[in-house]
């Protein structure tokens, strides 16, 4: 099993580290709860204090606004899946396996870790899948990435395309594959269980689409 983790991640996304604190803890790990209950739309401040036994004024001491809150808890996820991904892969010589297990990572990501003891990643994952386009899709995405509120995104798309560029050193779009495939896995997952005409997917949705995603990406290789 993996080690105990603490993800670093950008100082930009906080007000206050909530890591650093028991509050601050108990507002992640209830925050996960709660929008993963209720929906990203649904969930407020107020109802999250509510639940912690605390103030809307103490969680705004550590977050601007929520819309922060769901890049911190985003980029926990791509954070702890790199994590995983380098655990899994870090032994292994060949390329094309590496990426084969970064891929499998990718779409077996929906269990709870006890290794990040206070935060659901099951829960954490499934908020991913139907809510972190949201952290990006808006009207402030160029500020936001200015300020690097992407970078945990960026540093997990960056270790898959070291892998692509050793499997085909002569492969024209690697960051355009490996945005696909991280797009993808989530996504298809996201249809396979609302919209299932917009996937192929019967039974083990997870299985399938990692089939699918192990095609697009071996097959562009090739």
């Amino acid at each position: 099993m993996p080690p105990t983790i603490r993800p670093t991640l950008n100082a930009q996304l906080y007000l206050r580290d909530p890591q650093g604190t028991e509050l601050g803890r108990r507002i992640l790990a209830e925050s996960v709860r709660l929008i993963d209950d209720i929906g990203f739309e649904h969930f407020t401040f107020k109802k999250l204090a509510a639940v912690i036994g605390s103030t809307e004024a103490s969680v705004y001491r550590y977050f601007e606004n929520k819309h922060r809150l769901l890049l911190y808890l985003v980029s926990w996820h791509w954070t702890w899946l790199r994590f995983h991904i380098r655990f899994h892969t870090h032994n292994v010589a060949d390329a094309a396996q590496r990426l084969r297990l970064a891929l499998g990572v990718l779409c077996h990501a929906h269990f709870d870790d006890q290794g990040t003891a206070g935060l659901d990643e099951a829960a954490l994952y499934r908020i991913v899948v139907a809510e972190a386009s949201k952290s990006y899709l808006t009207k402030e995405v160029d500020a936001d990435n200015r300020e690097g509120l992407f970078q945990e995104y960026k540093q997990l798309a960056a270790d898959l395309v070291v892998m692509v560029e050793e499997i085909n050193p002569s492969y024209p779009f690697p960051h355009a594959l490996v945005s696909t495939l991280l797009e993808t896995a989530r996504k298809q997952l996201f249809f396979a269980q609302h919209l299932p005409s917009m996937a192929d997917a019967p039974g083990s949705a997870e299985l399938q689409i990692l089939r699918f995603i192990e095609h697009l990406a071996f097959s562009a290789l090739a």
